[in-house]
């Protein structure tokens, strides 16, 4: 089982307060009966008591475990990949599982991107040897719906039952349980509805994915079971109370950036925590800001606003790894960081399937951070608005809000000006996608450019955090571009930075950059996404769905007055990035 050290140091006493007032309230007992009036004094608030049954998870999942078996036991020795398409809760924790315990399976591939790059880069699939499973749980996830699309069209092209490659895992009764039936899908799994998709690791969207790439589901489901009876206990042995109220309080003390450090075993489960932590708790102006793969620095260059939460290999595999070279530096990195006085929470585990004690002991502890700052955990009422803008920009229309920014999109079609005027452009020799080379360019305003990055710079507070959202096809050589920024990025503000790959990050942090404090700065980077790849039947292309979503959250951000900045980049070999870093590193 987990072992979690608190080292919270001028904030113990807050902490131990909090602790005795849940155990004086029955806070424990109160959950587990379901209690809403832990976030809300009105207990019929909608998304709380119904959005509770991932507690039953543990439970419950071992038992269901003999379909999911059957699946994978039917699937053909011919089929050679797995991909998942999915986004945010939907897609992340069976990623997780599979790098955390990978097993004998088919190898699992992500795709949760709707950049035409990106999509032309899967060129390599081969679809009549892949199974495909198609999560969302509402049905209707538009970036879902466009690749099952493309795939199913794909596919369709080379077999002649193209149901027997997809598996579809959604809510009982979704228009995607009812397209799968139409179509004859391979298997169709209905997960609870009374478990939101960032809590759903333990249900259908984490496993069935998970079993088909090979993982031990009973040692995970197992150490589950485990977590679940050690957060009935009494609050001071209870991991996730414990837990719930060092988040709560220290976020109330201003250490609301939590710094994930984890060891090469657990390095994949952060990228999960951030999406629960963050749509979780980042709304009501108030929030938790979850810091994950960010450049290290030297300890004593973090701010006041900072905990660490480091997850430790530890016992004989631990032992095994030093001595076999392989010696982990994360317990040395906390040991400094709390020697320069930031808070620091240790959470040390031994063994893989520990990973299923960890994501529920994160599902209370979250939950009950949520009690803390007095914030429903379970809903997301931010991220509608821009579904909603870029829905608007998709019909080539603009709201009469002004509010939208001047550079709303106008016109969807191909030929379209992808660039609006408030653009920052730093590939400004590469003609526009649609348009021909003019024959005589005027001269970059170099000047001008350099002051638009340096004054939106200046803004930056060092309590503040930097979000880059990389409308981007991504990639070895886009990712290390992208460290690099973030480095620059903090080299020349001090403040925290975090990375997202459009539109995956809507679906992850999304919540929390629209409904979270005022102090996230918003750096949007796009390009001219290629040529189209048509989403089959549908009216519209993969580069005409990520420029409107791209739109679409600019003006969302917008509308709650977030201090952002638009860059094209893009260019061979990274131009257009080189250049951004250049330009934030003269600041620095």
């Amino acid at each position: 089982m987990i072992e979690i050290e608190l080292s919270t140091g001028p904030h113990r006493e807050a902490v131990e307060r909090r602790l005795r007032a849940w155990a004086e309230e029955d806070a424990v007992g109160r959950l587990w009966r379901r209690d809403a009036t832990l976030w809300s004094s009105d207990p019929e608030t909608p998304e709380l008591a119904d959005r509770l049954g991932w507690l039953d998870l543990p439970e419950t999942s071992p038992g269901a475990l003999g379909p999911v078996e059957e699946l994978r036991a039917s699937v053909p020795f011919w089929f050679t990949d797995l991909v998942l398409l999915g986004m945010g809760g939907s897609s992340l924790a069976p990623e997780v599982i599979s790098c955390t315990m990978p097993g004998e399976g088919l190898p699992l591939t992500l795709v949760d991107t709707t950049h035409p790059g990106a999509i032309r880069d899967l060129d390599w699939l081969r679809p009549a040897n892949s199974l495909f499973v198609v999560a969302s749980k509402s049905g209707t996830t538009l970036e879902t719906l466009s690749l099952f699309r493309y795939f199913w069209s794909r596919t369709a092209e080379v077999v002649e039952d193209p149901g027997e490659h997809f598996v579809a895992i959604t809510d009982r009764g979704s228009p995607l349980a009812a397209l799968a039936r139409e179509r004859g899908f391979r298997a169709v799994f209905e997960a609870p509805p009374d478990v939101g998709g960032r809590f759903s690791a333990l249900s259908p969207f984490g496993l069935v994915p998970a079993a088909l790439a090979g993982a031990d589901l009973p040692a995970l489901l197992d150490e589950a079971v485990v977590a679940a009876d050690a957060c009935k206990d009494d609050i001071r042995h209870n991991p996730g109370f414990l837990l719930g109220a060092a988040l709560g309080e220290l976020a109330l003390a201003g250490r609301d950036k939590l710094t994930f450090e984890a060891s090469p075993d657990w390095a994949a489960f952060p990228e999960w925590a951030e999406q629960l932590v963050a749509e979780s708790l980042g709304k009501d102006d108030r929030g938790i800001i979850p810091i994950i793969d960010e450049p290290p620095r030297d300890p004593a260059a973090y701010g006041d606003d900072r905990v660490f939460v480091g997850l430790i290999l530890s016992g004989e595999a631990a032992r095994e790894a030093e001595q076999w070279g392989d010696a982990d530096e994360t317990p040395a990195r906390l040991d400094a960081l709390e020697a320069a006085g930031h808070p620091v929470l240790r959470m040390r585990l031994e063994e893989p399937g520990e990973l299923g004690a960890l994501f529920f002991v994160w599902e209370v502890g979250v939950a009950m951070a949520g009690s803390v700052l007095g914030i429903h955990p379970f809903n997301q009422p931010d991220v509608q608005l821009a579904k909603r803008l870029a829905r608007l920009a998709m019909a080539g229309e603009t709201p009469s809000d002004e509010a939208m920014t001047d550079d709303a999109e106008t016109d969807p079609d191909a030929d379209a000006d992808p660039q609006a005027d408030d653009t920052v452009d730093l590939v400004w020799e590469l003609p526009r996608f649609g348009h021909a080379p003019p024959r005589n360019p005027p001269p970059p305003d170099v000047d001008g450019i350099r002051s638009r990055v340096h004054e939106f710079l200046d803004e930056v507070e060092p309590t503040d955090y930097i979000a880059v959202q990389a409308y981007l096809a991504g990639g070895e050589e886009e990712d290390n571009l992208l460290v690099a920024l973030r480095a620059a990025l903090a080299g020349a503000t001090g403040a925290a930075t975090t990375l997202g790959y459009g539109p995956r990050f809507l679906h992850s942090t999304g919540q929390l950059h629209k409904g979270g404090a005022d102090n996230g700065v918003f750096l949007q980077l796009v390009d001219d996404a290629g040529t189209h790849v048509h989403v089959p039947e549908s009216d519209f292309t993969f580069r005409q769905l990520i420029r409107a979503q791209a739109l679409g959250d600019l003006g969302a951000l917008a509308r709650r007055e977030r201090r952002t900045l638009r860059v094209r980049v893009g260019g061979p070999e990274g131009l257009g990035l080189r250049r951004l870093i250049q330009l934030v590193e003269e600041r620095g």
